[in-house]
């Protein structure tokens, strides 16, 4: 991935949220979130990119650089909390 625009698309699919979902979850507005994923955006600024990150669970380096470890979905989870910050159950 070599884009801030297809790392973003690629985690929003992970979770398989549509980007109205991420809207709601980072405050980040639909259109800003496509316009990034579609590459129209440039750099989006930090702030921007530490929403998306938070609401992502991501790095916002990686998000922005995607120079930083990523874990793989082959990798477990630690028992805790989900990406929605709800309990899961062991």
């Amino acid at each position: 991935m070599d884009t801030v625009g297809e790392r973003l698309k690629w985690a929003r699919q992970r979770h398989v949220w549509s980007q109205v979902d991420l809207s709601k979850l980072s405050g980040v507005p639909v259109v800003t979130i496509s316009r990034i994923e579609n590459n129209r955006h440039g750099l989006p600024k930090p702030s921007t990119a530490r929403r998306l990150a938070v609401a992502l669970d991501l790095d916002p380096a990686w998000l922005l650089y995607g120079n930083v470890d990523f874990p793989s979905e082959a990798e477990e989870k630690p028992a805790g909390k989900n990406n929605n910050g709800l309990l899961e159950s062991a």
